[in-house]
């Protein structure tokens, strides 16, 4: 047992020698980084991202997924001719504004992220519903829970021809939306980390 004693006491010796040695504010490595540190290394940053050119198809699902450096929003497009351009406005805002009506709709985390994509909740051609969004209630279907980003999700309507919707996300992150057949992705960072 003293042998044990003897043995630690000259290892905590030793490492506090070489902590003295370094310069005040060295970060000590504990290893090569990881394959998953260097695959979540992106370009998005957190300023607004807008395309504009868009075809106006009816908005048929919004759903989400957790992935290993960040969390997903999906937005799915009506039909399988929905293969053209689909608009969309995604950035940072201190509240979320309904559309139309000026409402402030309350959304929960520490930054709201406010997502416009131009493929509204009914269809165009005849107004019928394609999407059951309810105003400033929760996303229908969507389960957050587990998340490490996304702590909210807010349905803002549909007005002309934009659905709305309120992000609350943990902070103020990096974020990228692109577009993937009939579908707009919007991906939000765990940390910045990364990402600049």
């Amino acid at each position: 047992m003293r042998r044990f004693r003897t043995g630690l006491a000259a290892l905590v010796l030793a490492g506090a020698g070489l902590a003295a040695t370094l310069p005040a504010g060295t970060a000590v490595a504990a290893g090569a980084p990881t394959a998953a540190a260097a695959a979540c290394a992106a370009d998005w940053g957190s300023q607004s991202k807008v395309s504009t050119d868009t075809d106006y198809k009816p908005l048929r699902d919004i759903r989400t997924g957790r992935h290993e450096c960040y969390d997903r929003m999906v937005f799915d497009i009506l039909g399988p001719d929905a293969k053209g351009p689909i608009g969309y406005r995604v950035g940072y805002v201190d509240q979320m504004h309904q559309d139309g009506s000026g409402d402030v709709i309350p959304v929960s985390g520490g930054a709201i992220l406010e997502v416009r994509v131009a493929a509204p909740s009914y269809d165009p051609a005849t107004g019928a519903p394609v999407y059951d969004g309810k105003a400033k209630q929760p996303l229908p279907g969507v389960n957050l829970t587990g998340y490490r980003t996304f702590q909210d999700a807010r349905f803002g309507g549909s007005f002309e021809g934009d659905t709305q919707v309120g992000l609350g996300v943990r902070a103020r992150l990096p974020f990228r939306v692109f577009q993937e057949g009939n579908r707009i992705v919007v991906d939000v960072a765990h940390a910045w980390r990364g990402f600049r």
